[in-house]
């Protein structure tokens, strides 16, 4: 599957080994984010999780000043709402990025892939 699949705020795609979800649109509540991710996952969704070490790495976009939020607290949301769906538990994640930017939009984009 390489074309974006969704049609909410949330999209996502495979390309190769690597999943890339994108989630428009910015709030302060980390918690927001996990119930929008799993409902995509839940109905959008196609593929099985897989064993073995991933890397995951999450980047916030933000237009003008940062959001005041926690990214830690972010991370946690998405690994939890991913969890199951990508990879069967959160010790998989053998690399964890997580960052802020300013940007062209507000958006969430994660990239999970293999560990190599």
């Amino acid at each position: 599957m390489e074309g974006w699949i969704g049609t909410g705020k949330v999209r996502g795609r495979e390309v190769g080994d690597v999943v890339e979800i994108t989630i428009d649109g910015l709030t302060t509540q980390a918690k927001y984010y996990k119930p929008l991710a799993y409902e995509f996952f839940r109905k959008e969704w196609a593929s099985r999780p897989s064993w073995g070490d991933y890397v995951v790495e999450i980047r916030m976009e933000h237009v003008g000043d940062a959001p005041w939020m926690d990214l830690d607290n972010l991370a946690k949301a998405l690994l939890d709402a991913i969890k199951g769906y990508l990879f069967h538990d959160d010790s998989q994640v053998a690399r964890l990025l997580v960052e802020r930017n300013e940007g062209e939009r507000e958006r969430i984009t994660i990239r999970v892939f293999p560990r190599r």
